[in-house]
């Protein structure tokens, strides 16, 4: 099943609780929510008080990605949202499976982010101890980037690992997801999406989502 969770980093920062409920409604599974500290990646957002917030106002599940440098003695503070992921860069600690192993005692699922130009070796130390591998298909830092066309490769990769772990862990992409071309990388293997300005740059998010999940699921059969 094609899981979609638009990034609130392409939303109306001013609206960000009332563009929530229109994703909501018009069918979003998750809400991205992209933490940026101008250190790791080239941009700032938000901070553990927003997310906090931002969980209070969500009826679907929080999918947070911190892209923050260093990471661990901020879990705490984000796993007060209540967030259902929580997903941090191997590229941004030395110690990634003791954080992995904080995010589950914090009550939050674990997933592990790889930047496009990090080696795939890295996910095998630590698939035992995640719930989700999220591919980044741009270099993170800003929304509305297009796909990195060798993104497809390592979906594959990646997908053969993680079906190779004997374990259910959910395979995303991050980055460029579009109705024209979420077909391939579904077919590669991704289930689960993140979409920013491929949604909230359109007037209406239903045929949007609607599109996405449509054809990734078409590209599976």
């Amino acid at each position: 099943m094609i899981q979609i969770a638009p990034s609130i980093l392409s939303a109306d920062f001013a609206r960000l609780g009332e563009e929530i409920r229109a994703v909501e409604e018009a069918g979003a599974d998750f809400i991205h929510v992209d933490v940026m500290d101008g250190h790791f990646v080239p941009n700032l957002t938000i901070g553990p008080p927003v997310v906090q917030a931002l969980g209070k106002v969500a009826k679907k599940p929080l999918d947070v990605h911190l892209m923050i440098s260093p990471v661990d003695a901020y879990l705490p503070d984000f796993a007060k949202a209540r967030p259902e992921f929580l997903t941090i860069h191997a590229e941004a600690t030395h110690h990634l499976d003791r954080s992995l192993n904080h995010i589950r005692e914090l009550g939050c699922r674990p997933g592990v982010a790889l930047n496009p130009g990090t080696p795939l070796c890295n996910l095998g130390p630590v698939l035992h101890l995640v719930d989700m591998v999220l591919i980044m298909s741009v270099n993170p830092g800003f929304g509305g980037q297009s796909f990195i066309p060798q993104t497809l490769r390592r979906v594959e990769r990646a997908a053969r690992m993680l079906a190779e772990s004997g374990r259910e862990i959910i395979l995303a992409v991050d980055g460029g997801i579009k109705p024209d071309n979420i077909g391939p990388v579904a077919k590669a293997g991704a289930r689960f999406f993140v979409a920013g300005s491929a949604v909230f740059n359109e007037p209406d998010y239903r045929a949007v989502i609607t599109a996405l999940k449509n054809n990734g699921e078409s590209a599976c059969r």
